[in-house]
């Protein structure tokens, strides 16, 4: 159930001249539902009923509900997720998990139907991994961050309720980060002692994202935890984020562990 605001602000464009093809485009709004407000813009009493409560559509916004499952859902979704418009109106989240890490898919949908259990998720299996998906109205109020193209092409940043949410969780957001493009991996290297080379193995934290921003929300909210970090060198796009220090290794350990 689209709120008033969001409708006025479609009729708004509309209104200006722009087409509804257009303005759906940009909005990720059906034209039909466009072109029904333009009749109505009053959802009607009976939609009203049946639609389940959003905490961020109300006079006063709220918080999620269970705002730990948020902040790891959030983490997720700035990962591997995306949110796309439903033909008859209504939006698909959907988070990629690979097929090797059953645990993280249960763990994705488990926080899902946390933050929003009037909404199911079901599980779409494509070549190589699993696409967690959620049909509703409410993904957009969740994700502002959502809009039209990839995310590294466009700024990403977090609204205040966000980063309190994030403050009060902090880990539950790096360890949605980490599930969706990073991995915790044993590095080796060798040194000579005593005459002989011996072998030592290390563990090691990567984080991979192309956006920018998103590795500046993902290396700030470290910097929060006393994590230490660093940026490898490489010719691609992408930026990595390192977490070798064994101390910070060690902290990463306690909260987040090897994806399964």
């Amino acid at each position: 159930m689209y709120d008033i605001g969001v409708r006025k602000h479609a009729l708004a464009l509309v209104a200006a001249g722009r087409s509804l093809n257009s303005v759906s485009k940009e909005t990720g709004i059906s034209r039909a539902a466009i072109r029904a407000w333009q009749v109505r813009i009053e959802p009607l009493p009976r939609l009203l009923r049946r639609a389940a409560p959003c905490p961020r559509c109300r006079a006063e916004p709220t918080a999620p509900r269970d705002t730990p499952a948020y902040s790891y859902l959030l983490g997720l979704y700035l990962g591997d997720g995306c949110i796309s418009a439903h033909p008859r109106g209504g939006h698909h989240l959907r988070i990629a998990c690979a097929d090797a890490w059953p645990g993280l898919i249960e763990a994705c949908r488990t926080a899902i139907t946390s933050v929003r259990p009037e909404d199911k998720a079901y599980l779409l299996q494509k070549q190589g991994c699993v696409m967690v998906t959620s049909y509703g109205r409410h993904w957009t109020c969740l994700f502002p961050q959502h809009g039209p193209g990839r995310k590294h092409k466009r700024p990403i940043s977090l609204d205040d309720w966000q980063q309190r949410i994030v403050d009060d969780h902090p880990w539950e957001l790096v360890r949605g980060l980490v599930h969706s493009d990073g991995c915790r991996v044993t590095n080796w290297t060798t040194r000579v002692v005593g005459g002989e080379r011996k072998r030592y193995e290390y563990p090691r934290y990567f984080f991979t994202n192309t956006s920018t921003d998103i590795v500046k929300i993902y290396t700030d909210t470290l910097d929060g935890l006393g994590v230490e970090w660093r940026t490898l060198r490489q010719s691609r796009a992408a930026v990595t984020v390192s977490v070798a220090r064994r101390e910070s290794v060690a902290l990463m350990d306690a909260h987040i562990g090897p994806k399964y």
